[in-house]
């Protein structure tokens, strides 16, 4: 199953009871992929940030299913100040910072290695090189197993890649980025800070280099596209949403699906891979459902032309 599942919520507004319960479903049905971070959820008032990776290795330690587990994590974003629910005070990307957080992560998650590891947002205070240096010496100390930027512009991820290339470092062979169904107006920004979103200068890059792969996450907009108490965001609000939903709920009533597990099939059918929070069981198993739906070429084309 080519979905990753998102974690933030795990260990707080989802106890461990209920968060074991979801991750023996997910394993079950075939999923591998867990995607932490070492601040998550810091945002929230009384969190510390380390609560969603204790959680995923209070998992692994009690299931000792680790090698049947692909962790991917993350470091940068974790505030330095206690408190602080912005990112005015993150660790950033420094080869210190890098080090440091890398090792809090290993202790939380209890492994000895991370799986896939993420520069978490862009820290342009730091060289490129320092911190593609620092995580090629995780690499070569079996720390980690391969790396991913996050939030980061198309053109600093070529730099970054050319840079890796030219010292044989590991190289960045993973992007995240926040991306969905629905586009954005053009030239506008999400309300929430740190967010970047793909664009078609994105997909025009991975088309050019198939080796790295694009995660999304923020795939279905916190419930929007089926709850009514989740408006669609605001840079979403144009008259090309109209007609795209339009088409998105009238392809689900013809499969017999629902809008949410339309929107992750036509994600993997691009390749994607998509990251999918749940808090509840029956999310789980919309999400599961969404890895077997088939689109027919037809079909994708209806979806890919309404603008």
């Amino acid at each position: 199953m080519n979905i990753a599942l998102g974690t933030i919520p795990f260990g707080t507004t989802v106890d461990l009871r209920d968060t074991f319960a979801i991750l023996d479903r997910f394993h079950e049905a075939g999923g591998t992929m867990l995607d932490t971070a070492n601040n998550y959820p810091f945002w929230v008032e009384g969190r510390s940030g380390d609560e969603s990776e204790l959680a995923v290795g209070a998992w692994l330690a009690a299931r000792g299913n680790r090698d049947e587990i692909f962790i991917s994590t993350k470091g940068g974003a974790r505030p330095t100040v206690p408190g602080d629910t912005t990112l005015a005070s993150a660790e950033g990307l420094s080869a210190a910072a890098i080090a440091k957080a890398a090792e809090g992560s290993l202790r939380r998650l209890g492994t000895d290695h991370i799986d896939l590891y993420w520069s978490h947002i862009e820290d342009r205070s730091v060289p490129l090189e320092e911190t593609l240096g620092a995580l090629n010496e995780l690499a070569q100390a079996g720390k980690i197993r391969s790396a991913g930027a996050s939030n980061l512009a198309t053109w600093r991820l070529e730099r970054a890649r050319n840079i890796s290339a030219a010292h044989g470092w590991i190289p960045y062979t993973y992007l995240q980025l926040r991306h969905t169904y629905l586009r954005p107006r053009p030239l506008t920004k999400p309300a929430e800070s740190g967010h970047t979103l793909a664009t078609d200068e994105t997909f025009d890059y991975l088309a050019a280099e198939p080796d790295v792969t694009l995660w999304a996450y923020n795939t279905l907009m916190y419930g929007s596209y089926t709850r009514a108490d989740r408006p669609i965001p605001e840079i979403y609000d144009h008259p090309g949403t109209t007609r795209r939903l339009a088409v998105l709920r009238e392809v689900a009533d013809e499969l017999g699906a629902t809008p949410n597990q339309v929107v992750l099939a036509w994600l993997l059918a691009d390749g994607v891979v998509p990251i999918v929070g749940v808090s509840t069981l029956a999310q789980l198993e919309e999400a599961i459902a969404a890895a077997d739906l088939k689109l027919d070429p037809d079909l994708r084309t209806r979806l890919d032309t309404t603008t």
